[in-house]
């Protein structure tokens, strides 16, 4: 049976209540204020939401007796990013120039502070950070964001928009970072000291691509469509290269990604198609589970 239960995580007494209530062994805490041009908009709310409502989640399992794996989800964009052409390393130097990126650098340290002073010394409690790349897929609909934006326009019949066109990204299924979120949680099941620490889930580096590729393909999976460069006055500052390096996950978990750069698109083209055409979303997202796992074997 589930049990869903909404809040909110920058109420430290309501998130205390539901660990009291539930007593959970395994937490994956993926609660965030995740877009960044509203961080610019509502830089207080990112913060609070993003380190202060991170926060009260690690006070709760410092206070549990019942967890036993916790997998604390940032961002690719935690790393400071010095636009190199090769990919972010876990070790490497947190940090950012938007309030987005800055509060996931910042939810990061948090994270080693507390596993550092509390967490270490309970040796049946394993705990880790993941970091994934740019998460494309069906079921996104929020404003500001490439895929959905893309969507929009090509169901209306208007030109899409694009603001960086040269920027590259590390596209990746959300099936895929979700499948190396479960794998490390299991992996932290089984030996959490060894499993534990920061860990990156992204793409191979052929699904590395520029925004214009990304919308030239999704057009080219839609069917039809314009894309046009947007000529935006005072435009926020965004990263224009960002590549991460997955060997750890890779090497430590076995974890691989399976899709790639293609078969992803036509993935997420067919989630956004099939419901707009009027099929259940949940049929369309288990098939592509299915399917996933399937192949995953």
């Amino acid at each position: 049976m589930i049990r869903h239960v909404d809040g909110d995580i920058r109420d430290a007494q309501q998130v205390q209540k539901v660990f009291n209530e539930f007593k959970p062994e395994v937490l994956f805490h993926l609660a965030a204020q995740a877009i960044v041009r509203v961080s610019y908009q509502e830089p207080k709310r990112t913060f609070d939401t993003n380190v202060g409502g991170s926060l009260n989640i690690l006070e709760a399992v410092r206070l549990s007796d019942s967890l036993k794996a916790v997998v604390y989800i940032t961002s690719d964009k935690c790393y400071r990013n010095n636009e190199w052409v090769w990919g972010y390393r876990e070790n490497d130097t947190l940090g950012g120039r938007d309030p987005y990126s800055a509060s996931k650098a910042a939810a990061e340290m948090v994270f080693a502070a507390y596993l550092d002073s509390f967490f270490l010394s309970k040796k049946d409690l394993g705990l880790a950070s993941a970091r994934a790349g740019n998460v494309i897929g069906g079921g996104d609909w929020a404003q500001d964001r490439i895929v959905p934006d893309c969507i929009r326009s090509l169901k209306k019949g208007t030109s899409i928009l694009i603001r960086n066109p040269s920027s590259t990204r590390p596209w990746q299924h959300v099936l895929e970072p979700l499948s190396g979120y479960l794998t490390l949680a299991t992996k932290l099941l089984e030996d959490p000291k060894k499993f534990s620490g920061s860990y990156n889930f992204g793409p191979k580096t052929q699904s590395i691509k520029t925004v214009r590729e990304l919308v030239d393909q999704l057009i080219l999976e839609w069917g039809h469509g314009e894309l046009q460069v947007s000529t935006e006055a005072n435009a926020v500052h965004e990263a224009g290269l960002l590549h991460l390096n997955c060997d750890k996950a890779n090497q430590l978990l076995g974890w691989h990604p399976l899709w790639d750069f293609d078969r992803t698109i036509v993935e997420t083209v067919k989630w956004y198609k099939q419901v707009l055409d009027g099929r259940s979303a949940l049929s369309i997202t288990k098939q592509q589970i299915n399917s996933y796992m399937g192949e995953k074997k």
